[in-house]
Formats: structure tokens, C-alpha cells, sequence
């Protein structure tokens, strides 16, 4: 499990399905070639190569008439999963060739066209398989998921993604509902229906790779659960509204659609306006956004940054929010270590009056609204950046809730927002302890009241999953522990 986790934290999760679309292709296709599976491996290869020059200049020319940023990683993921979900024709198949330009084209023309605020509301590969099957009576058969040879590999990684976005409660929700929709709708054999389900369908596919799509997916807890509910409902075969019958993408689509309706929060320009050194090797980059923007306290962001040679994390990564919803910028907090990710090197490079863009503010880690209870922040590094945000609103608001933080770094020079943790002793009367070390003696010691507290844990992996043990084992319930994580937190 150690071995998974290293993997897990040093690559993206963009990066991760990525590399799990192009391992599932190229099983397919030895699968084919031995004749394991019955998919022709040339029509395959074939496939995926018109698909992918369709979806990428597609996005090439939408790019640039909407003056857009241009995600490559994206692309292939979107044209990977069209290639895995509708059967592979043959190059003299003209019908089964127009079928896969025209899905590919209207994925990747629908990130433009049907937007919100430069974010696109529907799956792009769901969009386009359901306008296929609109307007041209073609449909998706999902072959890859239906296919029992590629299924082991297809539920394992992505199991490993979920893991890796830690959004098992919509999965496990999902899973459940659609279940018992079905045996429940289902004019025959509710065995069988569940056995095709599991082994001949859509199922894992849509629950594991298409239903956790970040840019679509809502972005709190409760949003996530109606999510999984709605769409698992809808996905049941049977279901149905007077002659209309929802497939597979349908579903989902309807899903997006509530998604979208109920969190419309669109894509963020950002521009530059200071640098500022926090602490040895952190700076806080401090930025203008294009338009106001509502989050709350302690939630993150998804930022994309253009450039050449991305390593294995990409150009797009997920960060804490640093600043207050009181405050008029958009401030981002960064470690910086050797050597350095292709990210934070382009990070790093950027001048004054420099663009990037940022979308899905998402995030539980959030103040209670019971102003009366008791809170202990525990913080390690650079995991202090959702504590800045919440103090700051907390000062701002003049709210003056009873608050200690536990803020450990390896040396004093490490320590970062020390002047906004001093304004909220004096102004709101947080208390803050600063210390290279903390343990159970230290939280009881500070905090000797820690039984009646909620604490919010933020940094590494390692310091976040050593925290909760620590108050586990002091007696503190699972239920007062709540976690920082987000995709690409390492």
C-alpha cells in the first residue's frame, strides 16, 4: 500500500488517467492480437489515431477563436475515452468513421460552446457520444467496460485514481443507488440484470473514470452525494419517463447539469500583481483576478499554467486558496523544493502583469457554521495556507470564535503569515504556538480542553495521517477530525 501511495503522490491526476486510457489501448490491443478479445487491433490503432487528430484540432482551432489556453493533457484524455467507449470501425467503414469524427469534433468543440464563465458544465466525451446519437443515430457500446478480459484493468486503475482524488463517497454512492435502481426496475431476472451490469456494461467505466471528472464534479460533500444519487438512478436501464429512456452518457449529462445549476462557478484569468518571500524557500504570489470570484474559507483551487516539457505532475495543480473571500486578491502560498516540479519552475518565472487561469474551487475543509464551537488548528509547513484564509476571514469578520493553532516548522525561519496569526491574538484573541515539534504531551499541554474541540488537520501526507492516529489514540472521535486533501496535494 506504501508502494501505491509514493506512486499516487508523485504524479497528477490528470497525469494518472492519462497513463491508465493509453495502458487500457494498448491491453486492448495485445488482447486483440492474441485473440483474447474480438476487437481487431488495427481497427483499434486506426480509431484512436483518427480520433485523437479529429479531438486535437478541433481543440486547436476552438482554442483560438475563443482565445483560450490550450491543455493538451486534456485532449488526449477526452479522445482516449471516446476511443474505449465506442467500437473501433474499420478504415473503410465510412459510416462507423463519421461516426468517431463527429463524436470527437462536438467533445472537444463543447468545451467552448457550452461553458460557464470559460469552465465547460458537461463531460466532453458524454457530450459527445449522446449529440451522436441525436443527430446521427449512432451510438456508444462502451466495449472496453463491457469487455471481461480488459475489466480487472479497467476496475484497478481506476480504483487507483479514485484513490488518488479520494472521491470514494461518490463512487461507493453511486454504486449503491444504480444497484438498487435496477434490481429494483427490472422486468426480468434482477440477478442477471445486476450480473450484466457489473460484467457487460458501462458501470465501472462511467463510476471510476467519467462520473469523477474534477471540472464537472461538485465541488462539496453534500453536492457530491445528490450527484451520485441522481445519476445513479438515471443510469438504470429501465428507468424511464414516459417514451424516453436515459443511456449511460445521458445520465451523466443530467448530472452536469445539476452540477451546474447548483455551483456555477466558472474559470478564473489572473494576473500577477506581487511576489512576496513568507518564510526560507516560500513565497506567496499574490494575484488580480478578472472578475469577483466566491469561495469559502479554507477551499482550493485548480490552476493551470502554460508551458513547455511539463513533467509528470502537468500543468495543472491543485492549491490551497491562501486569501480571505474579504480580500480583493487571489493569494496562493507556494513551497518551493529542489528540484523543483516544471510547474513551479514556470511559477516561479512569472513577471508582474503574467496570466494564469484557475477554476474548481472546491473543498470541505471548511469553518463550521456553529460559531460556538471550539476549534484546534494543527498545521506542518506549507499546509498553514487554508489556516491564513480562514484567520483572515475570521479577523475581517470580526468574528472571535475560540481558536488555538499548533503551527510546527523545522525552524523559525520556516514560519510563514506570522504577521496575521499575531493581528488574530490580538484582535480576536486566536492563540497561535509556534514550535518545531508536536505531540500528544504538547496538545494536551496547549490545548487542555482538546476533547471538546474540532480539529482541522493541513500539510504533508505523512504529518496529516500521523496527526489523526496522535488524537485517535488520545481519545479524540474520528467525527472532530477533519483532513485537508485535495487532488495533487503532494
Amino acid at each position: 500500500m506504501k508502494l501505491i501511495d509514493d506512486f499516487l503522490n508523485k504524479i497528477t491526476m490528470y497525469r494518472l488517467v492519462l497513463y491508465y486510457l493509453v495502458t487500457l489501448v494498448g491491453a486492448a490491443m495485445v488482447f486483440g492480437l492474441f485473440g483474447v478479445i474480438s476487437y481487431n487491433p488495427a481497427n483499434l490503432a486506426f480509431s484512436t489515431l483518427v480520433i485523437l487528430a479529429s479531438g486535437y484540432a478541433t481543440n486547436m482551432i476552438f482554442a483560438r477563436i475563443f482565445g483560450a489556453e490550450t491543455n493538451v493533457e486534456s485532449v488526449y484524455i477526452t479522445s482516449l475515452i471516446l476511443a474505449l467507449i465506442i467500437t473501433p470501425p474499420a478504415p473503410t467503414d465510412l459510416i462507423g468513421v463519421g461516426f468517431i469524427i463527429f463524436a470527437s469534433v462536438w467533445a472537444m468543440a463543447s468545451k467552448y460552446i457550452f461553458a460557464y464563465g470559460n469552465k465547460h458544465l458537461f463531460n466532453p466525451a458524454a457530450f459527445g457520444i449522446a449529440l451522436s446519437v441525436i443527430v446521427i443515430g449512432q451510438a456508444a457500446t462502451w466495449w472496453a467496460s463491457g469487455s471481461l478480459p480488459l475489466l480487472p484493468l479497467v476496475v484497478g486503475g481506476g480504483l487507483l485514481i479514485v484513490r488518488k482524488i479520494h472521491r470514494f463517497d461518490l463512487v461507493i454512492i453511486f454504486v449503491l443507488v444504480a444497484l438498487a435502481t435496477i434490481t429494483l426496475t427490472t422486468s426480468g431476472n434482477p440477478f442477471f440484470a445486476l450480473q450484466e451490469t457489473l460484467t457487460r456494461s458501462a458501470f465501472a467505466f462511467l463510476a471510476l473514470v467519467m462520473l469523477t471528472e474534477p471540472l464537472t464534479m461538485p465541488p462539496s460533500r453534500t453536492l457530491r452525494i445528490i450527484y451520485g444519487v441522481m445519476v445513479g438512478i438515471l443510469f438504470a436501464p429501465e428507468v424511464h419517463f414516459g417514451s424516453f429512456y436515459f443511456t449511460p452518457e445521458l445520465a451523466l449529462l443530467a448530472g452536469n447539469l445539476f452540477v451546474a445549476l447548483a455551483s456555477p462557478k466558472g474559470r478564473l484569468t489572473l494576473t500577477l500583481s506581487e511576489k512576496i518571500e513568507l518564510a526560507d524557500s516560500t513565497y506567496e504570489f499574490v494575484f488580480t483576478p478578472d472578475r469577483a470570484y466566491r469561495f469559502t474559507p479554507g477551499q482550493y483551487l485548480e490552476w493551470t499554467l502554460g508551458h513547455h516539457f511539463a513533467d509528470n505532475r502537468g500543468n495543472r495543480r491543485f492549491f490551497t486558496i491562501a486569501s480571505s473571500p474579504t480580500e480583493e486578491t487571489i493569494r496562493l502560498g507556494v513551497k518551493f523544493y529542489k528540484p523543483a516540479s516544471t510547474f513551479k519552475r514556470a511559477l516561479w518565472a512569472m513577471q508582474v502583469g503574467d496570466t494564469l487561469s484557475a477554476a474548481h474551487v472546491a473543498g470541505d475543509f471548511t469553518l463550521p457554521k456553529n460559531k460556538k464551537k471550539k476549534l484546534a488548528f494543527i498545521a506542518g509547513g506549507i499546509g498553514i495556507t487554508p489556516f491564513r484564509s480562514m484567520t483572515q476571514y475570521l479577523i475581517d469578520t470580526n468574528d472571535t470564535r475560540d481558536v488555538v493553532l499548533l503551527y510546527s516548522n523545522t525552524s523559525p525561519s520556516d514560519v510563514a503569515y506570522q504577521d496575521v496569526f499575531d493581528a488574530a491574538a490580538t484582535r480576536i484573541g486566536m492563540k497561535t504556538v509556534y514550535t518545531s515539534r508536536i505531540d500528544a504531551g504538547l496538545i494536551a499541554r496547549e490545548i487542555p480542553d482538546y476533547q471538546e474541540r474540532l480539529f482541522y488537520i493541513s500539510g504533508p501526507r505523512g504529518m496529516v495521517e500521523a496527526f489523526t492516529s496522535t488524537l485517535r489514540t488520545m481519545g479524540v472521535s474520528r467525527f472532530n477530525i477533519k483532513t485537508d486533501y485535495f487532488p495533487g496535494f503532494a
